[in-house]
């Protein structure tokens, strides 16, 4: 009888310390004198060696207190995790969402209002060469997966994150690989095509005649300053973008540095999505036929003479 009371009491006891500690460890119920859960346990410091603590005072009894003054230049700020944090949680994929949706907006407003440049295709002028032709889209085949892969890591959260998201990070490093070599193929090919020019200037004035319907002679060579600016961002910016990834993915150094690697990665990333469905518009879209010279290598000889006055020029005097 004394030893089934005894049991009895064992186990209330039991049940009592299970609920209070049950009570004690939820991080959701406010602790003595109104502290949190975090300000009232050891916490991570236990399992990190002193030596290993990037900011102590982020782990351990102080962490409400610590994240309560978390700011950018803040006392316990440590290197460029703040800046990071704040960025890559609330502002980065914000502004690539105002990207894809403002930049392409613009131009159909650009297309209703000002609407696509025809030109006479009757005689044509090669201007690309097969090996042009080849190199700039094997070049631009991966260079658009990157972009698109891209924006999908970017909106993982949003697109419910699993299997979709990691083929789509499988698919941006196979991508990042076959740009990186012919990447460097185009940049040799272009690059001295690509130098500014000072009529280039004018162009840039006039932004190249897309906001006027008249047919003048535009003030450019082979490439346009639009074109050269995004010659530039795509090789230079997409080179800077490799790298930058490649010490994420390998994680070649320390943590700043690969937060610097991260912030520069998206910085560079907003410019090339803008100018990559800039150069999807102006190809496709603002001029007819555009698209066919960097498939079949000709272009028509009114469009040369219109759009790359200097480039004409200097086919006539060849």
């Amino acid at each position: 009888m004394r030893l089934s009371k005894f049991f009895r009491i064992l186990m209330l006891m039991l049940v009592v310390a299970g609920v209070s500690l049950s009570y004690a460890a939820n991080p959701s119920v406010p602790q003595k004198d109104g502290k949190q859960y975090a300000e009232v346990i050891e916490g991570n410091n236990a399992l990190i060696m002193p030596s290993d603590r990037a900011n102590p005072k982020l782990y351990g009894g102080p962490e409400v207190e610590a994240i309560k003054s978390w700011g950018v230049g803040s006392p316990n700020s440590y290197g460029l995790g703040e800046i990071f944090t704040l960025l890559q949680g609330h502002y980065f994929s914000t502004i690539f969402g105002i990207l894809i949706i403002l930049v392409p907006l613009a131009f159909l407003g650009h297309f209703m209002v000002i609407g696509q440049k025809k030109f006479n295709h009757g005689k044509k002028i090669r201007v690309f060469s097969s090996y042009n032709i080849i190199v700039h889209w094997c070049a631009a085949i991966p260079f658009v997966m990157l972009c698109l892969t891209g924006l999908v890591m970017v909106f993982g959260d949003k697109l419910g994150g699993g299997g979709f998201v990691r083929f789509a990070r499988d698919v941006h490093g196979i991508a990042t690989i076959l740009f990186a070599v012919f990447g460097v193929l185009m940049f040799l090919m272009w690059a001295k095509s690509a130098l500014p020019k000072a009529y280039d200037i004018q162009w840039l004035m006039i932004m190249g005649g897309y906001l006027s319907k008249e047919k003048k002679p535009i003030p450019a060579g082979k490439f346009n300053a639009g074109q050269k600016m995004w010659f530039w961002v795509c090789t230079l910016g997409g080179f800077a973008m490799v790298i930058s990834g490649a010490f994420m993915f390998f994680q070649f150094s320390d943590i700043n540095t690969l937060r610097m690697m991260a912030l520069a990665h998206n910085v560079i990333g907003f410019l090339v999505i803008a100018l990559l469905i800039t150069h999807i518009y102006m190809a496709v879209f603002a001029i007819e036929g555009a698209l066919h010279s960097i498939i079949d290598g000709h272009m028509g000889e009114e469009e040369i003479a219109i759009l790359h006055s200097y480039y004409y020029k200097e086919l006539n005097a060849a």
